[in-house]
């Protein structure tokens, strides 16, 4: 694929219509955010084979589905086909998992206030054979933990609820969902009582839920995490939340994922707002996540400031 690079405007555009845009020069080891300047938000990341495959909100006719962009260094990413389309507008916040034991790729969908899932041989899709699980709900996320046991993260309505739901298989669920948080906290309910966009992470021994907090549209968007000994909960909030917030020429950053790089380093996935005002145009943004000697997480949020890369992924097999 010919791609042209602007160096310092840190813009990548095709040639050949394949779709590039990403807010990176062509030197080695640094970037700048937003990584992906398009109008997309509420990034889910996987790792297969060599590669980072990337699916979020927008992007495929509106709202109607969802297109897949791939990268070897979470920083230069290839836009890619769209994996989903529903028949019901607002398909939002997607999550993908693969099965270890059978090699399936699922894919946890909202359309129009409804969760469910469907499947694919492939990252790259067609996913199908769409099963709701959830009326009244937002933003799944499957975490599978050490012991091969499966738990779906999900928001529901009313209340912007967390909820954790046990799953027997990817597509079952087992026993009676839990909530385990809901908007309380003073950056919770800044602007719009809102906790949302769960996303779990193991360290030490500990869940770490990050999500995000106050309304999505707004400059005040942000996000906390939450920590636990049982993926079940109970959970207790940070006390330096939220960990990732807005600031000068940063408004709205939220609602993203956790996930490694080629030297085994946390990196945070996310979007921000374009401007302060409340509207939906946001585009992709990355920067490091760390946990320090006790345990705490924290975060950042940059925009325009050139600063080191993640490792990219060597090639399979290393």
């Amino acid at each position: 694929m010919a791609l042209t690079f602007r160096m310092l405007l840190a813009v990548v555009v095709t040639v050949n219509g394949a779709g590039l845009v990403v807010a990176a020069d062509a030197s080695r080891g640094t970037y700048a955010n937003p990584v992906i300047a398009e109008t997309l938000a509420d990034p889910a990341v996987i790792r297969h084979d060599g590669l980072y495959y990337l699916y979020g909100t927008g992007q495929a006719g509106g709202d109607g589905g969802y297109r897949v962009y791939t990268s070897r260094d979470l920083v230069h990413w290839a836009r890619g086909p769209v994996v989903f389309r529903a028949r019901e507008p607002r398909v939002w916040a997607p999550d993908v998992w693969r099965d270890p034991t059978t090699g399936r790729f699922y894919l946890y969908w909202t359309v129009h206030s409804k969760v469910g899932v469907a499947e694919a041989d492939g990252p790259r899709g067609p996913f199908a054979n769409p099963r709701q699980l959830v009326k009244g709900a937002i933003d799944a996320h499957l975490f599978r933990d050490d012991d091969g046991r499966l738990y779906l993260y999900y928001v529901k309505f009313p209340g912007f609820r967390i909820t954790v739901q046990r799953m027997a298989d990817p597509v079952t669920p087992a026993g009676e969902p839990k909530v385990i948080l809901k908007p309380t906290s003073e950056w919770e309910t800044r602007n719009g009582r809102v906790t949302e966009g769960p996303w779990m992470m193991r360290h030490a021994g500990r869940y770490y839920l990050l999500y995000s907090g106050s309304g999505a549209n707004t400059p005040d968007y942000a996000v906390g995490y939450a920590t636990a000994r049982n993926p079940m909960g109970p959970f207790t909030r940070a006390p330096h939340n939220p960990i990732v917030h807005r600031s000068e020429n940063v408004f709205g950053p939220g609602h993203g994922c956790a996930v490694r790089d080629g030297a085994g380093a946390w990196w945070h996935v996310y979007h921000q707002k374009r401007t302060n005002k409340v509207e939906w145009g946001r585009d992709i943004c990355l920067d490091p996540l760390r946990f320090d000697a006790q345990g705490r997480l924290f975060g950042e949020a940059t925009r325009g400031v050139r600063r080191m890369a993640p490792v990219p992924l060597g090639p399979v097999g290393e």
